[in-house]
């Protein structure tokens, strides 16, 4: 009876113990990121999702120029000479097989309107040293003693501490969360000497450069550009200065409160500032606001610390969380754990803007700043598995903005003039950037379906399937027109002309893809689903088409590329040489009614041996990951979200390798995407962290409010 008693005990006192809450707090400030000198290509930074404020090792842009950037930070260029805004609006490229698509225009309109609108970087803040007669002292990161910088994760707060002339100096920065404004506070023995101040700059922005990496803009291009200052009463509520910067027709303020102080031009033909307290004291702070117009009021630097501090552990405490190193023995668990947290805490402060993320985030500029429309998966839907709605719902809400010109873009191209065709190359107008694989790639469409899919999974509610409704049926009508009867075969063929996921067949050549057909099979499963909740029939046309797709082209007894490909393809790099999506028919893709569990597992296994992985980059490893769990492959789904190849910094940022400038968000978000998935299952998996290898292999995987992926 006692031994009874004691088991009973000892179990209820185990179950508690499964039962306690994670300790978040520890576990997040376990990766807050130390640094003692600056990075000559990373930023620590600061932000919101909407604003993002790059630093060096002071915590401000004093020896590196890293960039302030924002999810509304656009301009146009001018235009060219004798090209006017009609020939824009009426731009038309060339026609193939009766279909008019956006490319080979007339130059040079053809690229403006792939480089514009670009994104503009907002400007500097840095620390001015002072010799003691208050002129400006020329001071390189070499001359600081002790430099240590460390962003506390939990509350948003980058802190640097130093030593310059013998004395200690300490610059705190923290980014306000509901407006784009920054906090310094700089505390030095040296403030009360009137040796240390604030400067600004200001750089030209153009659209003549695809990628601007480490830094963006141009700082000696003065006179392409105007800065006009502001200062006394009527700017706003705290703000003692405003800067209007403008650029073109573009104009973004900068505004300035907090403690007193003078500000001053260098010289005219600068656009540089310098902030000066106008007390001595050994402290000084500010608080720095930039706009696209007018302010009522500008934070106070103390509202902006409460702000980011709230914000911030509401962040951790209250959405999903993945445990990995409370109990694991296996020694990678510590630093897959480091990249869930970062990776965690840079997309919060990189991706979580109004519109999709360029691949950068807020960090510098790829292709011209714009964002790809294929790649919204990867950066964002980790959002849903992680339960951040709040922050997913702030930009997949693009898919009904973009509606109008989507419907238009399916229009214009005759053929297909049923339904929304979704771009792939975008801005925040919802234009097209023209380009034959902009143009010409399709797996970008059938994504808000999987948007739409766990919205509906996370609400269950009827608002939910109002609010997707016209976006789920026109990308659902295009999806079915797009494929075309093969009068020879009697299925439905998808292309020509298109591209694949890897972007490097020939897009006349290509015809009926394995995972372009695959996804189309599960976009159209969800479409007709959708409707049935809604009470609607289903349009014939989506099950004609869905249940009367090509199969699944194979050779040698394993999926294939695309139907035609050389019976080679294996060995030939031209097609084993970039994105391996065949791993995603089962992986990445739940199971679909074309894909047979066991093909798609030993065309996985194939691609492991003959795919030119050392060429694969970003989300191509966390999708070889997804794929090695859904197969059972738990220790080699491992070894692919830890392969040497993908790599991330000390502060967190993925490593964009030789394909592209670092970082590349894609890969965190990805990486959260499968940790999730790996972690608490799929449909239809069982047992717990089903992804992961088990305790008895070292692993011990603990999760609160992550949801299980389709």
């Amino acid at each position: 009876m006692r031994r009874l008693i004691f088991l009973f005990i000892f179990a209820l006192l185990h179950a508690a113990g499964a039962l306690a809450r994670i300790n978040r707090h520890a576990i997040v400030s376990r990766y807050n990121p130390v640094r003692t000198a600056s990075s000559d290509s990373t930023p620590m930074q600061v932000g919101n999702g909407h604003f993002a404020f790059g630093a060096d090792v002071t915590g401000l842009q004093t020896f590196l120029p890293f960039a302030i950037m924002s999810d509304w930070g656009w301009k146009n260029d001018s235009l060219p000479a004798g090209m006017t805004q009609a020939d824009i609006d009426n731009y038309r490229g060339v026609v193939w097989d009766g279909v008019q698509y956006m490319f080979d225009g007339p130059q040079p309109m053809d690229q403006w309107m792939v480089s514009n609108p670009n994104r503009v970087n907002l400007g500097r803040v840095g620390l001015l040293f002072l010799d003691g007669s208050g002129s400006t002292a020329n001071v390189t990161e070499n001359d600081l003693v002790g430099t240590r910088q460390e962003l506390d994760l939990w509350s948003g707060t980058m802190s640097s501490t130093f030593q310059w002339q013998g004395e200690d100096v300490e610059v705190q920065t923290v980014a306000a969360q509901s407006s784009d404004t920054v906090a310094v506070t700089v505390t030095s023995p040296l403030m009360e000497t009137g040796q240390l101040g604030l400067f600004l700059d200001f750089p030209w922005n153009d659209g003549k450069s695809e990628f601007e990496a480490p830094f963006v803009g141009l700082w000696n291009a003065t006179s392409n550009h105007t800065t006009a200052l502001s200062t006394g009463a009527g700017l706003g509520d705290n703000v003692r200065a405003a800067v209007a910067h403008t650029l073109g027709t573009t104009t973004i303020f900068t505004f300035v409160g907090g403690d007193n102080f003078s500000i001053a031009r260098v010289s005219a033909d600068e656009h540089r500032y310098t902030i000066i307290p106008a007390t001595a004291g050994r402290s000084f702070s500010v608080s720095i606001a930039y706009t696209p117009g007018q302010i009522k009021s500008l934070p106070s630097v103390e509202a902006v610390e409460e702000d980011s501090q709230q914000t911030w552990q509401e962040y951790w405490s209250g959405n999903g969380f993945v445990d990995l190193v409370t109990g694991s023995t296996d020694s990678r668990a510590e630093e897959l754990q480091r990249r869930i947290i970062l990776s965690q805490y840079l997309l919060h402060v990189n991706e979580a803007g109004n519109t999709p993320p360029q691949e950068s985030g807020l960090v510098n500029n790829g292709w011209y700043g714009k964002f790809h429309m294929e790649m919204f998966f990867w950066h964002s839907a980790h959002w849903a598995l992680w339960n951040n709605w709040d922050l997913l719902d702030r930009a997949s809400s693009v898919y009904s903005r973009f509606l109008p010109t989507s419907i238009q873009r399916a229009q214009v191209q005759e053929h297909y003039s049923a339904g929304a065709r979704w771009s792939k190359m975008t801005d925040p107008t919802g234009r097209s950037a023209p380009g034959e694989i902009n143009e010409l790639l399709i797996w970008q469409q059938p994504h808000p379906l999987v948007f739409a899919e766990y919205e509906y999974r996370a609400t269950g509610s009827r608002a939910t399937l109002e609010k997707w409704r016209d976006v789920v049926r026109a990308t659902a009508d295009w999806m079915a027109v797009f494929a075309k009867r093969n009068t020879s075969t009697g299925f439905f063929d998808l292309g020509p002309p298109m591209y694949v996921v890897s972007e490097d067949t020939s897009p006349n050549a290509t015809r009926n893809p394995a995972f372009e057909l695959s996804y189309w099979r599960f976009g159209l499963d969800h479409a007709s689903t959708w409707m049935t909740r809604l009470g609607e029939e289903v349009p014939e046309a989506w099950t004609e088409v869905k249940e009367n797709l090509a199969p699944l082209p194979m050779e040698d007894g394993l999926y294939a590329v695309y139907e035609g490909i050389p019976s080679d393809f294996w060995d030939t790099p031209t097609f084993t040489n970039d994105h391996p999506a065949l791993v995603g028919l089962y992986g990445w893709l739940p199971q679909t009614a074309n894909v047979s569990l066991d093909i798609a597992k030993a065309t996985a296994e194939k691609v492991w041996t003959s795919w030119n992985i050392s060429n694969c980059w970003g989300w191509d490893f966390p999708m070889l990951a997804m794929s090695a769990a859904r197969n059972g492959e738990t220790e080699k789904a491992i070894e692919w979200l830890l392969h040497p190849l993908f790599e991330f910094d000390d502060v967190g940022m993925p490593v964009g390798g030789v394909r592209v400038p670092t970082p590349y968000f894609p890969g965190s978000g990805a990486l959260l995407y499968a940790v999730a998935m790996m972690a608490a299952g799929w449909d239809g998996s069982s047992g717990t962290a089903p992804g992961f290898p088990s305790p008895t292999g070292g692993w011990r995987v603990r999760t609160e409010g992550i949801s299980k992926a389709l």
